[in-house]
């Protein structure tokens, strides 16, 4: 027996979710005391239309998303300005929204229209937001929210070279030591996307900006926080080996103040950040051209050198290698000394 008085609700269109979506979103600001209530419906009505989104995208568990919808759903949104709204209304929404919306985001990004990425695009002709995710590492409430959304929208070029040579870049610098362990580490794993992801943009980012750039990074290495020198050393030496930073590093090992740094954590009294800094100081100590500024401070110290290094050890598989490269690293510091002796 049937009962047509209860049919179930027709499933929502793309250009019916985005609609519901931009109107609870729009409803969500407070203007009087009068509209707190009003405020409260509209919360409720976004965290629901999420909760379309979501299953739009991604399905509900028991059915597969519908290609066709998903791609229609991303053009609707950026047609209709709806990425702009989910940005800055970030701050305003509620966790279960804040988590489904970083869930969609990662969707929404990925759609191609005729070979095009539609939400991408919108973003590329709307920049500023991506200045305001980065602010928004300042708000620990939605921190890790905008993060993670950062990190989808690096994996496109365009994006990830606007952040690097936007003004907000250099805020990065900050976040990466705010006192609270986990946005400082959600901000280092952006940082560290933005200079790793892309080489050839990053190459040409350091170019362009080596002084101001390596000015700054060197408050990184010598911080006295531990966790911040760890793994901005390991960072540098993840980005300055990558083949198309070659030129980045040549220059970088040309200069004395770098193998001071360099030679001051391997006295460091964590062995992890002894060893880091080893991977670094043997690319100083191995260039056929050493500067002669690079040679005299090799040979004044060359003795401390020596002993920290053949009390540097690591575990494991790696041991042999390490040790053949100290030996070498410990035999062209002895050179060096010699040859400098003898100019004398």
């Amino acid at each position: 027996m049937s009962f047509p008085f209860f049919k179930p609700s027709r499933p929502k269109t793309p250009p019916e979710v985005t609609k519901a979506i931009k109107d609870s979103l729009m409803a969500l600001d407070i203007k009087t005391i009068s509209e707190v209530k009003s405020h409260e419906k509209a919360m409720e009505e976004v965290e629901k239309n999420f909760v379309a989104m979501r299953c739009m995208l991604s399905g509900d568990g028991e059915v597969e998303p519908n290609v066709d919808q998903v791609l229609q759903l991303a053009l609707e949104i950026s047609k209709e300005d709806v990425i702009s709204l989910l940005i800055h209304k970030l701050p305003a929404l509620g966790w279960e929204a804040r988590k489904d919306l970083v869930h969609c985001w990662s969707i929404l990004l990925k759609q191609q229209v005729d070979s095009r990425y539609c939400c991408v695009e919108y973003i590329e002709n709307n920049m500023e937001l991506l200045d305001f995710l980065v602010a928004c590492y300042d708000n620990k409430e939605i921190a890790l929210h905008c993060g993670n959304m950062l990190r989808e929208c690096i994996k496109f070029p365009t994006l990830a070279q606007y952040m690097l040579n936007s003004g907000s870049f250099v805020l990065f610098f900050k976040f990466v030591e705010l006192p609270t362990f986990d946005v400082a580490s959600d901000a280092f794993s952006t940082f560290k996307d933005l200079l790793t992801k892309h080489g050839t943009l990053v190459s040409e980012y350091l170019t362009a900006h080596y002084d101001e750039f390596f000015d700054m990074y060197e408050k990184l290495l010598t911080s006295s926080n531990y966790v911040t020198r760890r793994q901005s050393l390991k960072l540098l030496s993840d980005f300055l080996l990558e083949p198309p930073n070659s030129n980045i590093m040549k220059r970088y090992i040309l200069e004395v103040r770098f193998l001071k740094i360099m030679m001051t954590l391997l006295k460091d009294s964590s062995k992890n950040i002894q060893i880091s800094a080893f991977h670094i100081f043997k690319v100083f100590v191995a260039n056929p051209n050493k500067p002669r500024e690079i040679k005299i401070i090799l040979a004044k110290n060359h003795e401390k050198l020596v002993d920290l290094l053949r009390n540097l050890s690591v575990k494991g598989s790696e041991d042999e290698e390490f040790e053949e490269e100290k030996e070498l690293i410990i035999k062209e510091i002895e050179l060096v000394s010699r040859l400098q002796i003898l100019k004398c």
